[in-house]
């Protein structure tokens, strides 16, 4: 463990160990460069969260939720502090990464490729990109 606290290294480990279906099928897909050569890590603390999945390169996390999660106050709150501290954020329903998996990929390809431009809030898609200094 290179430069490991011991306790957060514990705590990602267990959330590794607990993820659903959804993640597990997803990450098949992200791990080892398989997405369009982009590396991504599971369970990266990010400030006091843990994103399911990051792309250090991009600065984006990629999380997957299930219906408790719907209008989830908490999630907002996470979503700015993630977001204020440079990460975008792109939520998906554990549902359409299970039934839309192609579609998923797809929009995270996008995300990473920056052709998605602006903030998305929908109810079935969620993408928050990270908070940019005005250049002046």
């Amino acid at each position: 463990m290179r430069f490991g606290n011991p306790a957060r290294v514990r705590r990602a480990r267990e959330l590794r160990a607990v993820e659903n279906d959804a993640e597990e099928r997803l990450w098949s897909d992200l791990r080892g460069r398989r997405l369009n050569g982009y590396k991504f890590v599971r369970q990266w603390r990010i400030g006091p969260y843990f994103a399911d999945f990051a792309c250090r390169e991009k600065n984006l996390v990629v999380e997957v939720d299930g219906s408790q999660h719907a209008d989830c106050k908490s999630d907002a709150i996470r979503d700015r502090s993630m977001s204020e501290n440079g990460w975008s954020i792109i939520r998906f329903w554990h549902i359409d990464v299970l039934q839309q998996r192609h579609a998923v990929l797809e929009t995270i390809v996008a995300a990473l490729d920056d052709r998605l431009d602006s903030g998305i809030i929908a109810p079935d898609l969620r993408y928050v990109p990270a908070r940019r200094e005005l250049e002046i």
